[in-house]
């Protein structure tokens, strides 16, 4: 790996966790996988940065595949059939993290993450790639792999579902 790519993953590194953590819907011990299948798809040349994009907005994308792979990999060691073949195998290894592994979040960012979660799946991929990694409407249809107008208009109606949200109720109950 060059000194100048290993640079660049050092500065990102923890915008890079911010993202694997919410590809990974708030899961530390998940994105932590994610980040580190990521790191050693790249250490093992098995992905090349092109240059097509800014080297943030393909390190992104390598992310959110990174997650849908191992999201894809969980699915199928829950399924029975994955359950089956882990009984034969003799592995009875629960990738579920321990309570003790949740963090602990203040008032706000837990009502944040609940109208988060009320979004649609690109809505909330959306605004935080915007919002929470600094990046522009055309980076993030780069790294969601859709188009720019598709994007704006999931921008768009995720923005106006967070107001409605995060409005405080006027109608009180007696």
């Amino acid at each position: 790996m060059e000194r100048e790519t290993a640079d660049q993953l050092e500065s990102l590194h923890p915008e890079a966790f911010g993202w694997a953590l919410h590809c990974c819907a708030g899961d530390h011990s998940r994105a932590e996988d994610v980040m580190q299948n990521a790191y050693l798809k790249l250490a093992s040349d098995r992905l090349k940065f092109a240059a097509s994009s800014s080297f943030k907005t393909w390190w992104f994308g390598v992310i959110r595949l990174t997650a849908h792979e191992e999201f894809r990999r969980l699915r199928y060691r829950e399924s029975l059939l994955g359950k089956l073949l882990l009984q034969l195998s003799g592995d009875s290894h629960d990738p579920r993290p321990s309570p003790s592994r949740q963090v602990e979040l203040d008032e706000q960012t837990l009502q944040l993450r609940a109208c988060l979660s009320q979004l649609p799946a690109r809505q909330a991929e959306v605004l935080h790639l915007v919002f929470y990694q600094d990046l522009s409407i055309s980076e993030a249809a780069a790294i969601m792999k859709v188009s720019i107008g598709s994007v704006r208009q999931h921008y768009e109606r995720g923005k106006a579902r967070m107001r409605s949200l995060l409005q405080p109720n006027t109608d009180h109950e007696s």
